[in-house]
C-alpha cells in the first residue's frame, strides 16, 4: 500500500472515530435552557399529537458506547486497520488461512492419505468416498454442472456416458487436473453464408433423427465436409479433439423441441461457441483431485449399470 493510501485511511479513521466520540459526548447530558420551564422536559417538536422529549441517553446504553470506543481502539492496535499498520500480533488472512489448513490437514490426513492409495475406479465403489466426493463437487462444480452433475446449458452432463474427452478414470482426472477449452466451435456464418448455414444445419438435424428439410440436407452434406476435420465424416466427433458427437440426442447448445434446437445449432454454426473448463490443480490438493474424480467417474457408472 503506497504512502498516501495509508495516511488516507488512517486520517479517515481517526476522524471518523473523534467525530462520533464527540457526538457521543455531547448528547450525554439534556441542554438546560435558563428561560425554559423546569418541569418542562419536552424539546417542543409535536407531530400528531407525540411530544418529543428531550432526555439524556441510559447509562447503561452510554456507557456501552464508551465500551465500543475502546474495543475499537484496542482492535485497531492489535489488528490491521491503519493503513500499513499490520498490528502488534502481525495477523493476515492469509496466515489465518494456512493456520486452518494446517489443522484440517492434521486431522483429516489419514482419510486423504487412505483414499489416494486406491484407484479411482475403487473410489468410485467406496461409500465413504463418494460421500466426502459429493462435498467436493458440490463446492467446485456444482455451479456450472448443476447439484446433481446433470448439466446446464452449455455445461456437460456428467451423468451420462457421452463425454467430449472420453469418460475413463484416467481422462476424467485429466480433465479436473489440467482443465479443457471445451466447445470450441469456430464461427463459420462469415466463411460459409447464410445459406449455407441453413442448409448444414438441416444435415446435422437428419444425423440425429430430427425433423429436417430433406433438400436442404442433401445441400448441406456436401457444406458439412467442412466439419469433419472436427466431428468426423460420420459426425460422431472426436474425443481426441473435443468435437461432440452429432448423430446422438446429447447437446450441450439446444433442448426442448426440433425448431429450438435447429435454432441452437444454425446459432453455433453461424457465431462459434467457446467453453472452458478450468483446471484445478492450483485450486485443489492432489488428494482432493482423486477424490472428486473418483465421484465423477461414479456418477457415469451409474448410469451406464442404468
Amino acid at each position: 500500500m503506497s504512502t498516501f493510501w495509508s495516511s488516507w485511511i488512517i486520517i479517515l479513521t481517526s476522524v471518523n472515530l473523534i467525530l462520533l466520540f464527540w457526538i457521543l459526548m455531547a448528547n450525554r447530558k439534556v441542554a438546560i435552557d435558563d428561560d425554559a420551564d423546569p418541569e418542562d422536559k419536552t424539546t417542543g417538536h409535536v407531530y400528531d399529537g407525540i411530544e418529543e422529549y428531550d432526555n439524556p441517553l441510559p447509562k447503561w446504553w452510554f456507557q456501552l458506547f464508551i465500551a465500543t470506543f475502546i474495543f475499537a481502539v484496542g482492535y485497531l492496535i492489535v489488528y490491521p486497520g491503519m493503513g500499513s499498520w499490520k498490528g502488534i500480533i502481525g495477523w493476515t488472512s492469509v496466515n489465518q488461512l494456512e493456520r486452518e489448513q494446517e489443522k484440517a490437514n492434521e486431522r483429516y490426513g489419514e482419510v486423504f492419505a487412505k483414499y489416494s492409495a486406491m484407484t479411482v475406479e475403487e473410489l468410485a465403489q467406496d461409500a465413504g468416498a463418494q460421500k466426502m466426493g459429493l462435498r467436493l463437487f458440490a463446492n467446485n462444480c456444482a455451479v456450472c454442472h448443476g447439484a446433481d452433475g446433470g448439466g446446464n446449458y452449455g455445461f456437460p452432463n456428467l451423468t451420462d456416458t457421452d463425454w467430449l474427452y472420453g469418460g475413463s478414470a484416467e481422462q476424467i482426472k485429466q480433465t479436473i487436473t489440467h482443465g479443457r477449452t471445451a466447445s470450441g466451435m469456430a464461427a463459420w456464418g462469415d466463411a460459409l453464408g447464410e445459406e449455407a448455414v441453413v442448409n448444414v444445419t438441416e444435415y446435422v438435424l437428419s444425423l440425429g433423427g430430427k425433423n429436417h428439410d430433406t433438400g436442404k440436407a442433401v445441400l448441406g452434406r456436401d457444406v458439412f465436409q467442412t466439419c469433419a476435420a472436427c466431428h468426423g465424416a460420420d459426425g460422431k466427433g472426436k474425443q481426441s479433439m473435443g468435437a461432440p458427437n452429432l448423430t446422438d440426442d446429447i447437446w450441450l447448445y439446444g433442448t426442448g423441441n426440433d425448431e429450438t434446437l435447429a435454432k441452437e445449432i444454425r446459432h453455433s454454426v453461424r457465431y462459434g461457441r467457446a467453453g472452458i473448463m478450468p483446471a484445478q490443480k492450483d485450486m485443489l490438493s492432489e488428494a482432493k483431485i482423486h477424490l472428486l474424480s473418483g465421484y465423477v467417474y461414479g456418477l457415469s457408472q451409474d448410469a451406464e449399470v442404468e
